[in-house]
């Protein structure tokens, strides 16, 4: 890993395009092909002892799915949901499972295919920080863009319960189908 950059043999590929999006007027980007869906923001059910930054759930085709508020979970200033607000729905396979989440963001930005050899490495802040949900960082026209790890976003032990309300969900209707 020299100059503190991903290369090109360790990403596997040459470039891969991100989603990137807005939150208190810094770009965040995800992998495009982790992107299941972008909508906009709509009501969702709250489930009791979540944490705050967890909105609730929505039903999406039958798979619950839990929406993150990424300006509350990453500490940013609350504000209010605008006409802007969008949902992105993520999917990812994390330790075998397909795991799907929606992301409460400010506003989508663009799709850009970024080199691997551009993605700088986080920045280490300390030997106790653990695992970051921040995969890379890159300069796209003067300005610094976050790659997230979708799969580490997903990665969250709170959402046991939403998991394990899909397969009691999946189970009930198994019996009741019959």
């Amino acid at each position: 890993m020299e100059n503190n950059r991903l290369t090109d043999i360790e990403m596997g590929e040459q470039s891969t395009q991100f989603l990137t999006f807005i939150m208190a007027e810094e770009e965040y980007g995800v992998e495009i092909l982790d992107v299941q869906e972008i909508r906009g923001w709509e009501a969702c059910t709250e489930i009791p002892n979540m944490p705050a930054y967890v909105k609730g759930v929505i039903n999406l085709r039958g798979t619950i799915v839990p929406i993150v508020d990424l300006r509350q979970k990453f500490g940013l200033e609350h504000i209010e949901y605008s006409a802007i607000t969008v949902v992105i729905v993520v999917k990812v396979l994390v330790d075998d499972k397909s795991k799907v989440m929606g992301l409460v963001v400010d506003a989508v930005s663009d799709v850009h295919t970024i080199a691997h050899s551009e993605i700088n490495l986080p920045p280490q802040l300390g030997p106790d920080n653990g695992p970051s949900v921040i995969r890379g960082l890159v300069s796209i026209k003067d300005k610094m863009v976050v790659l997230l790890s979708s799969s580490l976003l997903l990665d969250l032990e709170q959402f046991q319960d939403i998991e394990n309300m899909n397969v009691h969900n999946a189970q009930a209707s198994i019996v009741a189908n019959g």
